[in-house]
């Protein structure tokens, strides 16, 4: 039996995945929490052998750095984050020891059965690279890695200047970039 615990602060999506958690033989719900720093407390009282835990729950809590913790502090609990965010730091971060795997919510709940199997048998499930996404009438994958960085730190709200300095480009090379995102994507401007 894979004793779980759940992490989710969508209680419709918490919902789906303690009915569809029932209808395993071999996978338990211990609890369902929505918040990771429940986590740890929950973990120190033992019987744990999965935590099953969103990159941000409640409060914008992170499951990736309570994942870390849990991992150096309990190595026989096994983590796996859950996520629908295709942010490629995301990746990093569970491949820098945040998680033991890593599944993207999209994916079906019935591929995630065979991620926790796979976890629970000692392999390491963190794919490759993040899943492109549609964006109005281009993929992600369209963007460069850099332009990428440089909508997700304007998406942060960092001016130009900011994004520049932080890049290490002029202000018009990031003024050129985030017009040839809008340009392949055919997106009215750049807020949209």
């Amino acid at each position: 039996m894979i004793n779980t615990l759940l992490v989710e602060d969508d209680l419709y999506i918490q919902r789906h995945f303690v009915e569809r958690f029932s209808e395993e033989e071999d996978i338990r719900i211990v609890a369902a929490v929505r918040d990771a720093f429940e986590v740890e407390g929950l973990c120190s009282q033992g019987g744990i052998d999965l935590v099953l835990m969103d990159v941000l729950t409640l409060h914008k809590h992170s499951g990736l750095a309570a994942g870390k913790r849990i991992r150096e502090a309990y190595p026989n609990i096994k983590v796996l984050i859950v996520t629908s965010l295709v942010d490629p730091e995301v990746l990093q971060q569970a491949r820098r020891g945040c998680a033991d795997s890593l599944w993207y919510k999209d994916h079906g709940t019935d591929a995630i059965m065979d991620v926790i199997r796979r976890t629970m048998a000692g392999e390491r499930g963190i794919p490759g690279f993040s899943p492109a996404v549609e964006m109005k009438r281009c993929m992600s994958e369209d963007f460069t890695p850099a332009q990428i960085e440089i909508l997700r730190a304007f998406i942060k709200g960092y001016t130009y200047r900011e994004i520049a300095e932080k890049f290490n480009l002029s202000v018009s090379g990031v003024r050129y970039n985030i017009a040839e995102m809008v340009r392949i994507g055919g997106f009215k401007n750049k807020e949209e």
